[in-house]
């Protein structure tokens, strides 16, 4: 697998620290023209002439990649809000023939690449993010079957599964760097979004084998734990069953945001591979970064990923060991139905028992080595309603929480902390608007869940109209602004944006004007 950080070693490591590049994903994006070797071999001769300029040799040798090509109408002709989602689904569309000339194809420069080739079509979220994405994409998925695009879904989780048997999981997104992580494990919530879709539960045996070994990756190393408390790559003991956490099977600095974890070890006392691990674990979660991770909400040098075990991520393990149980039932193999049910059962008590708050009336993340509660409350807390997994007590308790500390004028705030980091406030995400609001209406909470999802369209729309652009992320202390904070600036696109909108605009039946 081509991989930069490995292939050109001393060249890879003076690009991403000499800052000639503002983004740190953008050498790691570059295609080669030539061959590696010979870059290499023309590096070490070139870099030792006194006149070397070290951005012309990086030019000279790779095709760069063009990041922000999400084309909007000015604001003086702005589309209706539908047909300027209909013409971004154009626009981050890769892998057919209409858009392979933006797709990065190492078929036309060189022979090699660090995007992982997919066989069938899919959408980008867009701005620096021109690869698939993991849990991105069921959320973008919810509006593309809004618009009547359910073949581009079927070749999104068609895509997924050949990950999931080519590289042994779903990564992160079809990046090489990206390869020794995964993300929130929806890819049985996107088999559960199809076969209902198409009313054919012969659909849940067909990913089966996808299915088994999902699981099997998440639950890697369970068997090696013997005692309550022990803890192997993203699995953990409890009592008699298990749990699990963020992981990432590499310690080093991430290819993708190579300067910043450098400066960041050089900041602290810490070491270096144990703070490289848990950054890298925080981008499994997909929330890099939060509070959620931190042991000082000032300092991401606390950031402490692996020594939590996440609400929602759990709730996840629930629902891929119920579709699973499902699955087996649909084959007539009991005795694994059976057994994975119960798994499934236990994972349910621990939620309900050990993940819930009574202090703090919500859902929150537990610590190791104690499985004590988190402080952090967060929008997380949505999850088990979502997924049906709370009792209708804790369901109360936590429609409560979110109208009183977590409803903001924009939409669902992400955390109470103010950071700085992305993933906290005052910024609201799509993913979360989405579970949060389908959470609420679980339990009967109708007025909150359309309260807050009529807050998120507006702020959605009226920054639409201010800036012509829709935004991974939005401001929701106050309404017509992007968010803001983390390590890179906010992008457009934006294919998880674009999605719940959608679902939201036509679930609710709101009105498309200028």
């Amino acid at each position: 697998m081509y991989k930069p950080s490995t292939i050109y070693a001393d060249l890879f490591k003076d690009v991403q620290l000499s800052e000639i590049f503002s983004d740190s994903k953008t050498f790691v994006d570059a295609i080669p023209k030539y061959d590696c070797e010979k870059i290499n071999q023309d590096y070490q001769v070139q870099s030792a002439e006194p006149d070397f300029d070290l951005l012309h040799f990086v030019t000279d040798n790779f095709q760069l990649p063009h990041y922000h090509e999400v084309e909007s109408p000015s604001n003086n002709t702005l589309e209706s809000v539908r047909s300027e989602i209909e013409n971004l689904w154009q626009q981050l569309s890769r892998g057919n023939n209409t858009n392979d000339d933006k797709t990065c194809s190492d078929k036309k420069i060189g022979t090699q690449s660090s995007l992982i080739s997919l066989p069938k079509p899919f959408i980008v979220p867009g701005g620096r993010f021109k690869e698939i994405y993991y849990w991105d994409s069921y959320f973008t998925m919810l509006g593309l079957i809004e618009s009547g695009k359910l073949s581009m879904v079927e070749s999104m989780i068609e895509n997924f599964a050949y990950l999931i048997d080519h590289v042994g999981h779903i990564p992160n997104g079809n990046r090489s760097y990206y390869a020794t992580r995964s993300q929130l494990p929806l890819f049985a919530l996107m088999v559960e979004l199809f076969a209902e879709q198409q009313q054919d539960e012969a659909i849940y045996t067909r990913y089966l084998p996808q299915l088994e070994k999902e699981y099997a990756f998440w639950m890697a190393g369970a068997e090696s734990l013997l005692n309550h408390g022990d803890s192997e790559k993203r699995v953990i003991k409890y009592q008699d069953t298990f749990l699990n956490r963020y992981w990432d099977e590499s310690c080093a600095p991430r290819d993708e945001s190579y300067l910043e974890d450098i400066r960041l070890a050089n900041e602290c006392d810490r070491q270096a591979s144990d703070l490289f691990r848990n950054l890298r674990a925080a981008c499994e979660s997909g929330w890099d970064f939060s509070s959620r991770w931190l042991s000082d909400y000032t300092s991401l040098h606390s950031i402490n990923t692996t020594q939590i075990i996440p609400i929602d991520l759990n709730v996840v393990m629930f629902k891929l060991e119920s579709v699973l149980a499902k699955s087996y039932q649909l084959e007539n193999n009991h005795s694994a139905a059976d057994r994975i049910s119960q798994q499934a059962e236990r994972r349910k008590t621990l939620i309900q028992g050990l993940f819930f708050s009574e202090e703090q009336k919500s859902f929150v993340d537990l610590t190791l080595n104690d499985f004590s509660q988190s402080p952090v409350l967060s929008i997380a807390t949505s999850v088990p309603l979502f997924f049906k997994v709370a009792t209708d007590n804790q369901a109360e308790a936590v429609a409560k929480t979110v109208r009183e500390r977590l409803l903001k004028l924009g939409g669902w705030v992400t955390t109470e902390q103010v950071t700085g980091q992305q993933w906290d406030s005052p910024n609201g995400w799509a993913p979360m608007q989405w579970f949060t609001y389908q959470g609420l209406r679980n339990y009967g909470f109708d007025y909150d869940a359309v309260e807050g999802a009529l807050r998120w369209v507006k702020n959605n729309v009226d920054t639409y109209h201010t800036t012509g652009k829709f935004w991974e992320k939005y401001n929701v202390e106050s309404v017509g602004c992007s968010g803001s904070g983390g390590e890179y600036s906010v992008q457009e696109g934006f294919g998880w944006t674009n999605g719940v909108l959608l679902k939201f605009m036509n679930e609710l039946d709101i009105g498309d004007d200028n």
